[in-house]
């Protein structure tokens, strides 16, 4: 099978053929564990999606948001009351977040995830002090 693969299509279709059946590139050998049950190495999924980059407070930890910056994203930490009343750039934010997230719970949520305090939006008005 694996010498038709590589006769009639490309690299790229070889690699995909032996990722799937856990062989490695080299030998064409799959890797089994006991009655022929291939083995393949599960890939993690980023930080910033599972619960060991969440905060339980709402929001992400400084791990989630280093893992969605490796994705391009730029996230920053909540900008409380406190950090707010310094002025600049951080009130202006906090502004706008509470304004928009105030008004998606308004809009957008249930009555019993409005009325929630677990709920992932009163979590993050909270977290804001909005």
């Amino acid at each position: 099978m694996l010498a038709r693969l590589r006769a009639g299509k490309g690299q790229e279709a070889v690699q995909s053929w032996e990722l799937q059946k856990g062989c490695d590139s080299e030998d064409g050998q799959s890797k089994t564990k006991g009655k022929g049950q291939v083995i393949m190495a599960a890939k993690k999924s980023p930080a910033w999606t599972r619960k060991e980059g969440k905060n339980p407070q709402g929001g992400l930890n400084a791990k989630g948001r280093a893992s969605a910056k490796a994705q391009g994203m730029n996230l920053k930490p909540p900008v409380s009351k406190e950090q707010a009343a310094k002025g600049g750039a951080a009130a202006a934010r906090r502004a706008s977040f509470c304004a928009r997230m105030s008004g998606m719970k308004a809009k957008l949520t249930g009555k019993e995830a409005a009325k929630d305090p677990n709920s992932r939006i009163n979590k993050a008005l909270r977290k804001w002090d909005c």
